[in-house]
């Protein structure tokens, strides 16, 4: 596959300021809309959802995503004792990776060790605080937005220079679809998520009255670090066997193991507003998380205080430390392949 450099796309639409970066270079957000009043803002710092808001049976839009009202607030967060990574785009490799090692083609690679001696969620500078170029939009029915962004090889000591097109499409059925595809110049491990923290009470509620659905018999054993042993935990009569809807649990940091199929993978249910969030993906597994705050520090939309039932992360995604199991599904995107990566999160009002 051959490999074309894209540049910006010299007009875009629905776009405003955001906020500017340290260097004074300007940061936009874009707007998504629907016929149903359904709409999306993006920024191209990080290709982050800042808001997603869905009508409800009672006309009301709610917005069902944390985030923050500016980049500053983005660019703060990242120096938390654990950042929130609040509806970002996560790469090269999301999830952790042991020790920050692993070896491709007779070859080790040590990267940075950002997680307890680990890596996570790409190292220092992951994709979600890289500023991406808009490539595309297209606006009328089912309007979508494409953003790029080139990751340099050995960014972040990953081999290859990557090549990565994410591309956000607000349908007439009220999906939020994610499409990314990736293609390097050289072997590379690759794993790519979204990272928005849901709340269908809306952003500034608690996760804990809504009810969640995995379909999922197993998940992925981890160790004290949150490192996977290699093994699988069957979920019958296991606290976190979601294959019956139950409440959201206050603190979940664990992989599921996905069988594929055309049917949702996960689902989650707010009876407040009679709301329900089904997702689709074509990855073996979907991490859920709950957890997540910003340490009473920073304030996020509307100065609302997070906490740590704020919301619920469904990332769909390959296994952690997929790179270091050989049993685990493929972490290795060849020379000029494609990577593919397929999320939908899907808005329904039910009775």
């Amino acid at each position: 596959m051959e490999i074309k450099h894209k540049s910006h796309l010299k007009e875009t639409y629905n776009s405003k300021s955001f906020g500017l970066m340290p260097d004074h270079s300007e940061i936009l957000s874009f707007e998504l809309s629907n016929k149903k009043g359904m709409k999306i803002q993006i920024t191209n710092y990080g290709a982050t959802v800042t808001s997603l808001q869905v009508p409800v049976s009672n006309g009301n839009l709610i917005d069902v995503v944390l985030g923050f009202d500016s980049v500053s607030s983005y660019l703060e967060s990242y120096l938390l004792p654990s950042a929130p990574y609040f509806g970002t785009t996560v790469g090269r490799y999301a999830g952790r990776i042991n020790k920050g090692t692993f070896s491709l083609n007779g070859k080790t690679y040590e990267l940075t060790k950002n997680n307890n001696g680990n890596s996570l969620h790409g190292g220092n500078t992951g994709f979600g605080k890289k500023v991406w170029n808009v490539t595309n939009q297209t606006l009328g029915e089912n309007p979508s937005i494409t953003f790029s962004l080139i990751s340099k090889d050995l960014d972040e000591n990953y081999p290859g220079e990557l090549h990565v097109d994410l591309t956000y499409t607000l349908t007439e059925d009220n999906e939020l679809k994610l499409d990314y595809k990736a293609v390097s110049t050289e072997d590379t491990i690759i794993n790519l998520t979204h990272h928005s923290y849901f709340n269908l009470d809306g952003h500034d509620g608690s996760v804990l009255n809504q009810k969640i659905f995995i379909d999922a018999e197993k998940i992925v054993e981890t160790n004290h670090e949150n490192i996977p042993t290699g093994k699988f935990i069957d979920l019958t009569n296991h606290e976190f066997d979601f294959r019956s809807a139950k409440s959201c649990p206050a603190s979940i940091d664990n992989s599921f193991v996905i069988e594929q199929s055309n049917n949702a993978v996960a689902a989650l249910f707010s009876s407040k507003n009679n709301l329900k969030m089904s997702v689709y993906t074509n990855q073996p597994s979907v991490h859920i998380y709950v957890g997540g705050n910003c340490f009473d520090i920073l304030k996020g939309k509307n100065d609302v205080v997070y906490h740590k039932t704020s919301g619920i992360c469904f990332e769909t995604q390959n296994f952690p430390d997929a790179p270091n199991q050989a049993h685990f599904p493929n972490s290795v995107l060849k020379k000029n392949e494609e990577y593919i990566q397929k999320t939908i999160y899907k808005f329904e009002n039910i009775n």
